[in-house]
Order: C-alpha cells, then structure tokens, then sequence
C-alpha cells in the first residue's frame, strides 16, 4: 500500500514510518517538524518514503497527499494534557479541526487509523470496556475524543492507546514512566501526588504495532474502537515508581498535601482487540531498561539555575 502518515516525524511516528517502509509499503510522511528532523533521519533515504512538510490544520496541503494513498494514518496533534494546557486553542484547531480536515479528504475506500487515547475515559470506577461511557476530564481527552467520532464516522479505526512510554527517536520525556525514570536518575527523588491513581501503559513500540495490525486487519476493525494496551500493565503510579526503584534507587515522598493536575484513573480491558490476536510485546521493566540507558545523557537546563 501507499501510507500518508500524519505526524511521522513525532514519538510514535518516527517508529511506525521506517517498519511500514520495511514492509514493503510506500509511504508519505507529512510533519510539521516543530521537533527538527532528526528523528528521521535514520530513515529518509529509503527511495519508497516522501516527506511533505506541512500542517494538518491546512486541507490545500493535505488534499494532494490524501489523494494518493490508499491508507491514512492519524499520528498528528498537540498530545498529552500540558502540552494542550499550554495552548488551548493550538490544540483545539489541530486536533479538532486538523482531524476534521484529514477525515473529511478521505474516501470511502481508503482506510484510515486514528490514534486516540484512554485518557478519553477520564475517571472510572471497575474497569474499562470500549462500551465505558467516555468521561474526558482534560482538554486533551475532550479534543481526542471528538477526533475518535470524526474517524468512526468515516468508518475508521481508533486506537484508544494506554499511556505509552519507552525510547523514540523522538523521545517524549512528559510521558509519565519516562518521566519518572529521568528524575529517578537526575533528582534522585520524586515527589508523587495522588499515588494511588491506576493508570495503564504500552511501551511505544507495542503502540507502532498496534497500528500495523489494524492496517492488516482492518476490515474486522473497521469502523470501531479498539483499546491498546496490556491487561498485565495496569499500574498505579506508586507501583510504577516502585518498578523503577528496582532499577535506580531514589527517595518516593508521597505528598499529603497537592492535586495531580491529570485527574485519570482507570483500569483497562483490552479483550477485544487480544480477541483479535493483538498482543503486547513490551514489558514495563524492558522499557525502563532502556529508558535508564539513555537518560543518564540527557540533560534539561535553565539559564536560571546556578546548579
């Protein structure tokens, strides 16, 4: 196939783009490339990869894109509740009305997957079906959600991906295990709010599999919702930092006194897409592993700090 990938310079793209070109398929990479282009670089001289710089927010640029392919992949948008706190009306027109545009270029007989979030369920009691009603608490959960009825409405896929984590060629360090692991190194404490607070996680790779699978299988997906992730990596944030202290000892104070600003809590079923033969490959301990080997090399710096 020919594959638009929105976003494929990003945490999840820059993974996905170089394993469907592997595969045989031709793709169409379109970014913005507010990161630079260093995540694809390892990539960018396969013949079968085109990159279009450009906005989803602009349909003239992504009408002739759209046009070739015969899939779309919808990576791109504003992602994680401070990054959409920090620009509410970037992240309404980009992941609202840029996924309004790419939806709406699409045809009937082109597949298109959308990556949404759990975070669209927001706070639950039990677990968590694709039936659960939705409960988005957050600017980013509220905007996904809406991009998940666009792409069912066209008779896509949505991904609702766990909290993902692990290494990228575009590394994400606001994602909350990597997060931890870089302050587990650097701080050598971290002080957690709300530590009981489940959450559910998938290490990225596992996620850039997971929209391979549906390009695969889509015709036994196609105009549903699917939940991404693993029933054996439902976590509370205190049994992460546990996990991670196994790797890198450091001092966890639980403080009495404060609000996590991202109200989720939830736990996940993933039996209908394991239904289907999902399954994830990617333990929490692996990508703690590997995040470990990388942050000790990675420093973040003010001009204000005198250490």
């Amino acid at each position: 196939m020919r594959v638009l990938v929105t976003g494929g310079a990003g945490y999840l793209g820059s993974i996905l783009c170089p394993v469907l070109l592997e595969q045989g398929h031709d793709v169409i990479l379109f970014d913005a490339f507010l990161w630079g282009v260093k995540p694809i670089l390892h990539f960018v001289s396969d013949p079968r990869l085109d990159v279009v710089q450009g906005d989803i927010r602009d349909a003239g640029a992504l009408r002739p894109v759209v046009a070739k392919v015969d899939a779309v992949v919808h990576l791109a948008a504003i992602v994680g509740y401070p990054a959409c706190a920090a620009d509410p009306v970037l992240a309404e027109s980009t992941n609202v009305g840029g996924t309004q545009n790419v939806v709406s270029l699409c045809s009937n007989h082109q597949q298109v997957v959308f990556a949404c979030t759990g975070s669209t369920y927001g706070q639950v009691d039990g677990v968590c079906t694709e039936d659960t009603p939705i409960n988005p608490l957050t600017l980013y959960g509220r905007t996904k959600s809406e991009g998940e009825k666009m792409a069912l409405s066209q008779g896509g896929v949505s991904l609702r991906f766990a909290t993902v984590f692990g290494v990228s060629p575009r590394l994400r360090l606001d994602l909350l295990v990597n997060d931890f692991c870089y302050q587990a190194h650097h701080n050598r404490f971290i002080v957690m709010f709300e530590g009981h607070h489940r959450r559910t996680f998938l290490h990225a790779r596992d996620a850039a599999g997971a929209i391979l699978f549906a390009l695969e299988r889509y015709g036994d997906m196609q105009g549903k919702s699917f939940n991404v992730g693993s029933d054996d990596m439902n976590y509370t944030k205190v049994e992460v930092a546990k996990k991670i202290m196994e790797h890198q000892p450091f001092y966890l104070h639980q403080a009495d006194v404060g609000k996590d600003l991202d109200k989720r809590d939830y736990e996940v079923s993933y039996s209908r897409i394991r239904s289907l033969g999902y399954k994830a490959t990617h333990s929490l301990d692996d990508g703690i592993r590997e995040l470990l080997r990388v942050v000790p090399y990675i420093r973040m710096t003010s001009e204000w700090r005198n250490a």
